[in-house]
């Protein structure tokens, strides 16, 4: 019985990766930056996400966000406030997005075409589990974590903070408060990922948004 499973599982990661490939060949030839976002629930990603969408919009980028939930469109509603293009993603129960899943929702997307943007944002499920197994494609994969959810999160959780390409602490404003020692977080993102790429931010103040968006420059511009 175990094998079996192993086995499905194989092929179900296989059937993903091929259609991960087909998706990167589109990104790649469309021209858009692809950054998938990952993090556990209430880490504050959508409003890390609603600011820089707005960042971008202020800066003339043309911008849009795929977001996965497992129930209702909260979350895409808010991130729509922003001005960018914005659809959601129901996995009813699933706790990450897959590729099958990102490919099927940019078909058809009215309104968007993938040759006409500089960057897409894909919002995935608030879990450091499951979605550190499914590529969808993306250039960039950016975990986040919060100051109040412990320092010791990428120890706890290392297949998620070694598949990233960065990572951002997020809600710095109340680390003070929350006891967040940094130089143990950043000790143990680096002992996960040595010499990832590291931001320290507030959605809420603005801090470390400037490092952020040129960071995202650079990528997008095809800079290390």
């Amino acid at each position: 019985m175990t094998t079996r499973i192993v086995e499905l599982r194989r092929g179900i990661l296989k059937k993903n990766d091929e259609l991960a490939a087909g998706l990167r060949a589109n990104y790649a030839a469309a021209g858009v930056l692809v950054l998938n976002l990952v993090s556990s629930p209430g880490t504050g990603k959508t409003a890390f996400l609603e600011r820089t969408l707005r960042e971008l919009k202020a800066r003339g980028s043309r911008v849009a966000a795929l977001v996965g939930d497992l129930e209702t469109d909260n979350d895409a509603r808010r991130l729509a406030a922003s001005g960018a293009p914005v659809r959601q993603i129901n996995t009813h129960g699933i706790c990450h997005l897959d590729a099958e899943m990102i490919g099927k929702h940019l078909d058809g997307w009215e309104g968007v075409a993938l040759g006409a943007l500089d960057y897409l944002f894909i919002e995935n499920v608030g879990n450091l589990v499951c979605p550190s197994s499914y590529d969808l494609g993306e250039k960039i994969r950016v975990v986040l974590l919060s100051v109040t959810e412990g320092e010791d999160k990428p120890l706890k959780y290392p297949t998620m903070f070694n598949s990233a390409d960065a990572a951002v602490i997020t809600k710095m404003d109340i680390a003070e408060p929350c006891g967040f020692d940094r130089e143990t977080a950043l000790r143990n993102i680096n002992e996960i990922r040595p010499g990832i790429r590291i931001f320290e931010t507030s959605a809420k103040t603005g801090a470390g948004m400037e490092e952020w968006l040129e960071y995202l420059a650079q990528e997008r511009a095809g800079r290390s």
